[in-house]
């Protein structure tokens, strides 16, 4: 049986596929040609992007609540204002949990980053910086998402910087440093690297499916998303795959991907969007 943050999640797949392909990824060209040397130290993020508040985020994502769960997050935030110094790490993990398991990422992300500026460890960097990915993977507010890609940076930096040249900060920074920086060449690099050093890499080689796509380099991303499947299946890989197959219009095996999408992810919102697409490709 799926949880509550599962549901939403497997319902997001279509969105989430449509936000990673739209991201404005400039100068993505294909691995290998203009590769700049792996750094975990930069580049950055543009210096110049919207700041973020964290009332305006909370107030904007309690709009999506249930009466219940905002009264519960207020309340903890109403505690939080009047907590001593002693008592706010407690209240950070309780509000970043309280949003995480909304799946909402970007309030769970600002909190996962405060809780590790209160007590600095590489955990908990790595933490906020994979919260902050998922914030602006998510984000639809085309303002926020440098600022969202230039947090998830920073936490990783000084991720990196308690434990240097880890695989999950590469494969961190490489995404965000494909998504948000002048260099995307920098951050496939990085990824290539983590996948090259672990060829069953999850992360790296869904996300490097998901750049070959938006480089319009289908066989590519097909057989990456081939090998996540191999390892762990899952609707979100399948559907990607379909997608893949389809833009190449290879209409069997994009059906075939759709039904086990729609087999694994036991969605309704998705199972009327395979059937549509089935249609469509079966005419």
């Amino acid at each position: 049986m799926f949880s509550r943050k599962q549901i939403i999640v497997v319902g997001s797949v279509i969105v989430l596929l449509g936000l990673m392909l739209s991201l404005d990824i400039q100068g993505l060209v294909k691995p290998g040609e203009g590769a700049a040397p792996a750094n975990t130290s930069a580049p950055t993020a543009a210096s110049v992007v919207k700041q973020i508040s964290l009332d305006d985020v909370s107030q904007t994502a309690k709009e999506g609540l249930n009466a219940s769960l905002k009264a519960q997050i207020t309340e903890l935030e109403a505690q939080l204002k009047s907590a001593s110094d002693n008592e706010k790490l407690d209240f950070y993990k309780k509000l970043a949990q309280q949003w995480d398991d909304v799946n909402l990422a970007t309030p769970s992300s600002l909190y996962f980053e405060m809780i590790a500026e209160k007590a600095p460890a590489f955990d908990s960097w790595l933490k906020a910086g994979d919260k902050f990915t998922d914030a602006y993977q998510q984000s639809m507010d085309t303002l926020v998402q440098p600022a969202l890609v230039q947090k998830a940076i920073n936490s990783y930096q000084k991720a990196d910087k308690l434990k240097p040249n880890t695989l999950e900060v590469k494969t961190g920074l490489g995404i965000a440093y494909v998504t948000g920086t002048p260099n995307p060449m920098q951050g496939i690099t990085l990824l290539l690297d983590v996948v090259k050093q672990d060829p069953k890499n999850l992360k790296a080689n869904l996300n490097l499916g998901l750049f070959s796509m938006k480089s319009g380099q289908f066989d590519k991303a097909v057989e990456r998303f081939k090998t996540v499947i191999a390892i762990a299946p899952s609707a979100e890989a399948w559907f990607y795959l379909a997608s893949s197959f389809e833009s190449m219009d290879k209409k069997t095996e994009a059906i075939a991907a759709y039904l086990k999408t729609k087999e694994i992810a036991a969605d309704p919102n998705m199972s009327q969007f395979v059937d549509r697409k089935i249609n469509e490709l079966s005419n």
